[in-house]
């Protein structure tokens, strides 16, 4: 009798545990550093500029 309500504590004691486990887990993941670099933002930059400029051949104003 005496084990069964001791493992009932520690079930309840193994829920919070396992939980605060998972949100170290989360904060950790979540708060990365997620820069991809300045070279690949630059190159993004010149594509979109050169899509700009090229000419769709309708006629200029």
């Amino acid at each position: 009798m005496i084990w069964e309500n001791d493992m009932g504590v520690l079930a309840w004691w193994i829920i919070p545990l396992v939980g605060g486990v998972f949100a170290g887990l989360w904060v950790t993941w979540s708060s990365r550093t997620r820069t991809t670099g300045d070279r690949d933002s630059v190159q993004g930059y010149e594509r979109f500029r050169e899509a700009m400029e090229r000419t769709t051949g309708r006629p200029e104003a």
